[in-house]
């Protein structure tokens, strides 16, 4: 087998030039110290804030009650939809993590802080990493949700990732101390790439990206092939044909999106004479946040249909329509329009430097990703909900986290820290990160104490939604 340690290749991606405003970058320096300087200012810092002191969790007195927390935000979303949330959440412990994640930041915000600043992810667990295809029609390896968004202290990311890979482990099967190795693998290849990206030149961070060839390299022998499968079968066509005869139909000639309830349905408002003029207008108003390049393939294709599907875990009961649109040609276009609420970090990290909640999403996935949808962009809806927009699929590759052996976690630990590393580094300014992490594993093994005390959490959290639902507190469904 060659090298395990996943290498990122500097290439050029596609040009983005909306006329958007630029997004800020709060943890520039404008003071422009020198490498060595910004990390003799990091590591100083471990006399306030140890590396091992982020090992540490236990719940706090005060603590809210979890049930309680994450019901807050129930009113805010569409009330048929809710008992499915709940229903996702209440398979696993996993998945009750994986649905949480506000409750985590209120938890994170209560625990030792650097101070040190990136464009955070948000919601950092191990199934929002995956392969997708780049507008190239190249597969890269990459983050890719980024609702939760905003610029965070850099180890938050970090903890949510490490949490995640000790419940997947559990959830598998493993020992805690298999959960245990991958968190803290996925915290020392963080810490090791991002050494390297914080000597490296801007542009070669900007252009840095994981791809699949380079995925696959680190790949048992054996596990190889399976993986190039599910990528040529990803790249034959792309996602919206893929998904169009699962999701649409054609009727006496005209295309639609197929009926599936719960899952996906039309509200009635889709049946009023004025909603083809809601879309249409809705449409202009997406059409100016796009690239002048960009503009002019979306008018390629016009609307056919919008219905609501049901995504997710923790985005269930947010508003999500999907867009059926055809091109002269008869070839379909799925545009995703989902709800941008105020990401959960907010509360405790501060507000987002833009009014709008789709284009903070834009404007923070655009900065982490190495490249991003060719259809990303934002829109006001009725009632002043805002979405960001995208396809709904793009040749996207989920990890198959049930099929994984021991030595596959650890393999995509790798892989997940290479990535985060790379997205957080983007900005810049992560020598100081550099620093207070340094050279030995003081950082990497709090990461693995931390994932399983807070495992240990959320299992409880868990534990707390079965007798919610028990006694009748909350109500939920359950999908076949």
């Amino acid at each position: 087998m060659r090298s395990s340690k996943p290498s990122l290749r500097v290439v050029k991606p596609e040009r983005t030039d909306s006329k958007a405003p630029a997004a800020p970058t709060p943890m520039s320096d404008p003071a422009h110290r020198s490498h060595a300087e910004h990390e003799a200012v990091g590591k100083a810092l471990r006399q306030t804030v140890s590396r091992d002191s982020h090992a540490k969790w236990k719940k706090p007195a005060d603590r809210v009650d979890p049930i309680t927390f994450l019901q807050a935000s129930d009113a805010e979303r569409l009330p048929d939809l809710v008992p499915i949330r709940w229903g996702r959440m209440l398979a696993s412990p996993f998945a009750f993590y994986r649905g949480s994640a506000g409750l985590m930041a209120a938890d994170l915000a209560k625990t030792p802080s650097t101070g040190l600043r990136v464009q955070a992810c948000g919601d950092c667990h191990l199934m929002n990493f995956g392969g997708f295809a780049t507008p190239e029609r190249s597969i890269i390896f990459d983050m890719n949700d980024f609702d939760e968004t905003l610029p965070a202290p850099f180890e938050w990311d970090v903890k949510r990732l490490a949490a995640s890979f000790v419940l997947a482990a559990r959830s598998l099967g493993f020992s805690d101390a298999k959960g245990r190795e991958a968190a803290e693998t996925a915290a020392r290849n963080y810490r090791k790439r991002l050494r390297e990206f914080a000597e490296m030149h801007p542009t070669e961070v900007w252009y840095a990206r994981l791809t699949a060839d380079d995925l696959i390299e680190t790949l048992p022998k054996n596990k190889r092939k399976e993986v190039l499968d599910r990528i040529d079968k990803a790249l034959d066509r792309s996602g919206s044909e893929m998904d169009f005869p699962k999701l649409g139909q054609v009727v006496g000639g005209q295309p639609s999106i197929r009926d599936a309830p719960p899952l996906i349905f039309h509200p009635e408002v889709t049946r009023l004479p004025a909603f083809k003029g809601v879309i249409d207008a809705m449409l202009a108003q997406y059409r100016q946040t796009l690239s002048e390049d960009r503009r002019t393939l979306l008018d390629r294709y016009r609307p056919m249909d919008a219905a609501i599907k049901v995504v997710g875990i923790g985005s269930v009961g947010r508003r999500c329509w999907i867009l059926l649109m055809m091109s002269t040609s008869n070839e379909p276009l799925f545009l995703q329009f989902k709800e941008a609420a105020a990401s959960v970090l907010e509360p405790f990290a501060g507000a987002s430097a833009y009014p709008h909640h789709g284009q903070r999403v834009v404007m923070g996935q655009r900065l982490m990703q190495p490249t991003s949808d060719i259809f990303l962009g934002w829109v006001t809806g009725a009632n002043g909900v805002h979405f960001y927009v995208r396809q709904l699929r793009d040749a996207k590759i989920k990890p198959l986290i049930e099929t994984f052996d021991e030595e596959m976690l650890t393999l995509f630990a790798k892989s997940c820290g290479t990535v985060l590393a790379r997205a957080h580094a983007k900005a810049g300014g992560v020598s100081q990160i550099s620093g207070y992490l340094g050279a030995g594993e003081d950082f990497d093994e709090a990461m693995g104490r931390f994932g399983i005390a807070y495992a240990d959490q959320a299992e409880r959290d868990h534990a707390a939604l079965k007798a919610a639902v028990r006694q009748g507190k909350v109500r939920v469904m359950q999908e076949a």
